[in-house]
């Protein structure tokens, strides 16, 4: 059952990884067709098709590998300045050039003159490309609400699940109470497994960050906690004491390293919490933050990467992931013995950081990425702007064909990085249990 369970959780990401992957492309079909720009092909997945449809001009269909997606658009870039777009030079470089320029005026038939990419507007080839990533934005975001309001994340709560019997610093990594450590404030104040916060201090709280950021900013004060104790509420009294405590970021989150605040000595149980529309937005927007921070560290993180596919190093829980490690994840989601509806809602938001990572990724102004199109679109925007301004010729579309070389280049970055993290998910697997 428990091998079973395990494949329909991979089953169950692959088809979210499909939707996502259709839903990217049909942004960009459906605003390249906007704009008049004819569109031959609408594929998800790469390879072989098994399935393919023609509706109007265009081919709709699935290929055997789905890890992508696209769709053509004839007239990617423009002509070079003879206005020739098959010429094949010696050059391994000019050759790569050529080779784009050919490609992109692949299928041409009379009356396309007019419906090339290259020869639209910069600011509509900026919304054809950017259509596609912001697709997945708008699905991480819809997905991302789906969680937070719908079924509710594990949060700590304001609800206390142990007391400690004495005050001992969290950086000293011990459960055990000496002789010499003083008694905790809670234990004096007799707070109780159970008991319910429900204000600290006069101030009214209903969740974990406000009533930590409290204790920790009431060193030396003795405060009134109101408690909900089996239906009951009770007052207690207890002096805050100073203590080595684990750090915490602007977002609330635990991060590494100690500080000196106030402690009052007691564990908060944990339990599923449904967001409010602020809370959830508060939320998001901390993980966005988050992922940005993830991209720009990833460099750093390839020699403990390496060390984790080659070596004997452990696989770090924010190590880079690939499709592969995400499959493992939802089924081993999939086998936990949780209820099924944190298990839907695991699933869930898997598949929305997933599509805010295609977001972010996919605006790296670098080509075959679709920022570097962008980038390549406002540029020639800029170009053409200066030169009306100064008077001068317009210099005409910006060549992105030219780039080609470096994105090559990128292009094979991209797979030595997929292929590393690939053995890394295979071998040493980032698990959640």
């Amino acid at each position: 059952m428990t091998t079973l369970m395990f494949i329909l959780g991979i089953g169950v990401f692959f088809v979210g990884l499909l939707v996502s992957i259709a839903w990217h492309e049909l942004g960009h079909l459906s605003t390249a067709k906007l704009f008049g720009i004819r569109v031959p092909q609408y594929m998800v997945g790469f390879g072989p098709t098994i399935w393919s449809r023609k509706k109007g001009e265009t081919e709709y269909g699935f290929k055997a590998i789905p890890l992508g997606g696209y769709i053509r658009m004839i007239g990617m870039f423009p002509p070079d300045e003879e206005g020739r777009v098959s010429a094949r030079s010696t050059s391994p470089w000019r050759g790569m050039i050529e080779d784009a320029r050919s490609a992109a005026f692949e299928e041409l038939q009379p009356g396309d003159e007019t419906r090339m990419f290259y020869t639209r507007k910069p600011w509509k080839r900026v919304i054809v490309m950017f259509a596609g990533p912001f697709m997945n934005l708008i699905l991480a975001i819809a997905l991302f609400f789906t969680v937070l309001m719908g079924f509710g994340i594990q949060q700590q709560t304001t609800t206390v699940a142990s007391v400690s019997p004495c005050a001992i610093a969290q950086s000293e990594h011990r459960d055990t109470c000496k002789k010499s450590d003083p008694v905790s404030p809670a234990q004096k104040a007799g707070l109780k497994a159970g008991d319910k916060i429900v204000s600290f201090d006069g101030v009214r709280t209903t969740d974990w960050n406000t009533l930590s950021d409290l204790i920790r900013d009431s060193a030396g004060k003795n405060v009134a906690i109101v408690v909900d104790r089996k239906g009951q509420q009770q007052t207690l009294h207890a002096t805050i004491t100073k203590n080595k405590v684990a750090k915490k970021d602007a977002g609330g989150q635990y991060v590494n390293g100690y500080v000196e605040a106030g402690f009052l000595g007691f564990s908060s149980a944990t339990g599923v919490v449904h967001q409010d529309f602020g809370q959830s937005v508060t939320w998001m927007s901390d993980r966005v933050g988050d992922a940005v921070d993830s991209l720009a560290a990833l460099p750093g993180k390839i020699p403990a990467l390496w060390n984790a596919a080659f070596g004997n190093g452990p696989r770090e829980p924010d190590s880079p992931m690939g499709i592969v490690g995400a499959a493992r994840i939802t089924g081993e989601i999939a086998t936990l013995d949780i209820p099924a509806s944190q298990q839907v809602a695991g699933f869930v938001m898997l598949l929305a950081g997933f599509n805010l990572s295609l977001f972010l990724f996919n605006m790296l102004p670098l080509l075959p990425l679709d920022g570097g199109h962008i980038a390549g679109a406002l540029w020639e925007a800029l170009r053409r702007n200066v030169a009306r301004v100064l008077r001068r010729p317009d210099p005409g579309p910006f060549d992105v064909a030219k780039l080609m070389p470096v994105a090559y280049v990128v292009a094979g970055i991209f797979v030595c990085f997929t292929v590393l993290v690939l053995i890394a998910d295979v071998v040493n697997p980032v698990k959640i249990s």
